[in-house]
């Protein structure tokens, strides 16, 4: 078991930025896969941004050049960098952590912080 709690969500203006971060409640240093989704209001969750083992990055179209993600295995924590915010940016952000244990994938969410970007 793993507990996410995300932090760093709120109301921002059209053009600024917020640091979205999510603190697993162990090592993450071998977690298959960690990411940023979000849920708008009448919409299905998708994915915003994405860390896998080796680092490796993927983005949403969406979001590219805009946002930015990181891990700090140190901390077990991965953050998200959002500039040049947009009002569709708007969403409840949930992080997501994967992990394989023998065959099995294990899901594990946050509870969500909400991100309100004003025009």
């Amino acid at each position: 078991q793993v507990q996410l709690v995300e932090s760093g969500g709120g109301l921002v203006q059209a053009g600024g930025s917020l640091r979205l971060s999510c603190a697993a409640s162990r090592s993450i240093f071998s977690i298959f896969f960690m990411g940023w989704y979000r849920q708008a209001p009448g919409k299905e969750r998708e994915l915003v941004a994405g860390i896998s083992s080796g680092d490796r990055t993927n983005y949403a179209d969406s979001v590219k050049g805009r946002f930015t993600i990181s891990r700090d295995n140190a901390k077990n924590t991965i953050d998200l960098q959002m500039n040049s915010l947009k009002p569709e940016d708007t969403a409840v952000y949930y992080c997501k952590l994967v992990e394989l244990v023998g065959v099995n994938v294990m899901n594990y969410w946050g509870k969500g912080t909400l991100v309100t970007v004003s025009s």
